[in-house]
């Protein structure tokens, strides 16, 4: 078969080889196994192209997952538990991983008990974020580590929840809140 989609059928090895000479294209196997041999005339350095182009296509398309690390201490404070929560998410929501390590210092290791029940606390609140527990907390020496994956179902009702809820928000908003109104006429008076 010709590259511009002409077949010849079944042509002899010394015919195969004279129509390469004619066409100054190449003569490539494309079925070995079949009786007899299917090959086409094609210039191979455009189809080495070509295949590769296809290949780098389907890497593109792949999704790239990557492990992102939080670390937190036994004794956070809140706003910054939640400053890491929504890193955690924004990681999760762009399809990575997430690695937390819970490290204790000192007179903390003292208190590791208390310190998992707190991560495990927060390892929950993730899981509402749209996750999934790959890998179970584990103590190793002074950390405690667990890894999360994102649930892609899980995020996607997240964000259609909290798409639906800004809707509302914004319709309230247009309408008018009627005892904002009320609140403003008895403060003129």
């Amino acid at each position: 078969m010709h590259e511009d989609g002409t077949a010849y059928g079944v042509v002899s090895l010394d015919e195969a080889r004279k129509l390469r000479e004619e066409t100054g294209l190449d003569l490539v196997e494309v079925s070995p196994n079949a009786k007899p041999p299917v090959v086409k005339l094609i210039d191979y350095g455009r189809y080495k192209y070509d295949q590769q182009k296809k290949a780098n296509e389907q890497k593109k398309k792949q999704a790239k997952t990557l492990l992102k690390e939080i670390q937190f201490r036994p004794n956070i404070e809140q706003h910054d538990l939640d400053t890491k929560l929504k890193r955690a998410e924004k990681f999760l929501h762009q399809s990575d991983k997430v690695k937390m390590v819970m490290q204790f210092r000192g007179r903390e290791m003292a208190h590791r008990d208390q310190g998992f029940e707190k991560f495990k606390g927060i390892i929950e609140m993730v899981e509402k974020l749209g996750a999934v527990v790959e890998s179970p907390p584990k103590m190793m020496g002074n950390r405690i580590i667990t890894i999360l994956s994102p649930d892609k179902k899980a995020i996607k009702q997240i964000l259609k929840d909290r798409k639906r809820e800004e809707k509302l928000l914004a319709e309230e908003a247009a309408a008018g809140n009627p005892d904002g109104a009320e609140s403003q006429e008895s403060a003129t008076e």
